[in-house]
C-alpha cells in the first residue's frame, strides 16, 4: 500500500543566516517530541503497517518539515530517523525518503495552511471505523468527543491514493477552518500549533470514537448532549488544552523514558 517517493519537483533556497542549526537543541528536542508520539500511537494500535506518517514544521523554519521516512513502523522510529524535507521533496537531513502519499499531503497541508506546524495521519480504527458510515463521523453524545465541538471537517470525496500534489491541495482545500478532519473511507487528519496538542488531539479522538462505536453496537439510539451545553463544555475543554497537551506528551515521554529510552536515539 505505501509508495517511494520519485525525484524532487524542483530546487531549494538556501537557509537564511538568523535560522536555527538544524541539528541545534531546539530541533532535537522536536524530533525527540515526534519520535515519542510515534512509539506511543504504535502502543497503542493507531498506526497501520508503514503506511501513516507524522509530520511537523521544524522550529524557527517555515519551509523544511520533519516526516517519518519510508519503509518504517512507528515503533521502529527514533529522532536520529526522522527526516527533514522541504516542499519539493529534496530531503535536506536524514537518509532515506518520506513515503510518497506522505510527502503529498503533507507538503501540501503545511505550505498552504500555515496554522498547521504539525500535521498527523492514521488509519486509526475507530476513527476511521466512522469515517466510513453514514452520515456525519462524530456524535456529539460523549464528554470526551466534546473536546472536537465545532473543530471537524469531513473529506466526503475519497479520490484514491495522494500521489501527485494535486490531491494534496485537494484534502487541503476540504480542511477549512477544522482541526481534525475525517477522510471518507480513509481515515482521519490531526492538525495542530505544537506536536504536544496535535498528540493530544489524536489520543483523545480515537477515544471518543471508540465509546462511540461501543454506544452504536448496542443498537440504542445515542443522543446526543444539547448544542448549548455542548458549546459550554468546548470552551471550557480547549482554555486548558495546551497545558494540558504539554503535559500529557511529558507523560509520555516519561513512560518512554523508562521503557523504550532509544526513541530519542
Amino acid at each position: 500500500m505505501a509508495h517511494a517517493l520519485g525525484a524532487p519537483t524542483g530546487e531549494r533556497i538556501p537557509d537564511g543566516l538568523n535560522q536555527p542549526d538544524l541539528a541545534g537543541p531546539e530541533v532535537r528536542r522536536a524530533k525527540e517530541d515526534l519520535a515519542a508520539c510515534f512509539r506511543m500511537a504504535a502502543r497503542h494500535g493507531l498506526e497501520e503497517g508503514i503506511c501513516n506518517h507524522f509530520s511537523a514544521m521544524v522550529p524557527g523554519y517555515d519551509d523544511l518539515f520533519l516526516v517519518n521516512p519510508y519503509g518504517y513502523a512507528f515503533a521502529e522510529l527514533t529522532a536520529s530517523k526522522l527526516l527533514v524535507c522541504d516542499f519539493h521533496g529534496n530531503v535536506v537531513s536524514g537518509d532515506g525518503q518520506p513515503e510518497a502519499t506522505a510527502f503529498y499531503i503533507h507538503a501540501r497541508l503545511h505550505k498552504r495552511i500555515p496554522r498547521a506546524r504539525v500535521a498527523f495521519h492514521t488509519h486509526m480504527p475507530y476513527a476511521t471505523a466512522l469515517s466510513m458510515t453514514e452520515g456525519d463521523p462524530l456524535v456529539f453524545a460523549g464528554q470526551t468527543s466534546l473536546k472536537f465541538y465545532g473543530r471537524t471537517a469531513f473529506d466526503r470525496n475519497y479520490n484514491g491514493l495522494a500521489l501527485d500534489e494535486r490531491e494534496g491541495d485537494r484534502i487541503a482545500e476540504s480542511v477549512g477552518e477544522a482541526d481534525i478532519v475525517f477522510m471518507k473511507n480513509h481515515g482521519v487528519m490531526v492538525l495542530a500549533p505544537t506536536i504536544a496538542e496535535a498528540w493530544d488531539d489524536l489520543y483523545y479522538l480515537e477515544r471518543a470514537a471508540e465509546v462511540q462505536v461501543l454506544a452504536l453496537s448496542t443498537g440504542r439510539p445515542v443522543l446526543p448532549v444539547d448544542s448549548a451545553i455542548a458549546e459550554a463544555a468546548y470552551r471550557q475543554m480547549r482554555e486548558g488544552d495546551p497545558e494540558s497537551a504539554r503535559l500529557h506528551l511529558a507523560s509520555v515521554r516519561r513512560r518512554l523514558d523508562r521503557e523504550e529510552p532509544d526513541y530519542a536515539a
